[in-house]
């Protein structure tokens, strides 16, 4: 159980660098990131803000529920 305990912790850990880096990355470049997929894909700007934003809350959901909790409840068990 401890080798499991460690291994999802160590995933919320990466998880949760890449969400920032994500972050970082999109902040820093958001004009010519929503410029390139607005060409590519004819989509307005806003919307891809919009969606990039939910898939961004989506992923950190997916964080909590399948790293985080699993962790804490091995912890309170063991």
């Amino acid at each position: 159980m401890e080798g499991l305990r460690h291994l999802l912790a160590w995933c919320t850990v990466i998880n949760y660098a890449i969400l920032m880096l994500w972050f970082a990355v999109f902040m820093a470049s958001r004009a010519f990131i929503t410029g390139m997929h607005g060409r590519l894909f004819d989509v307005p700007p806003e919307k891809i803000r919009s969606t990039n934003y939910l898939l961004m809350g989506v992923y950190k959901l997916g964080i909590l529920l399948f790293n985080l909790v699993p962790y804490l409840a091995l912890r309170i068990m063991f």
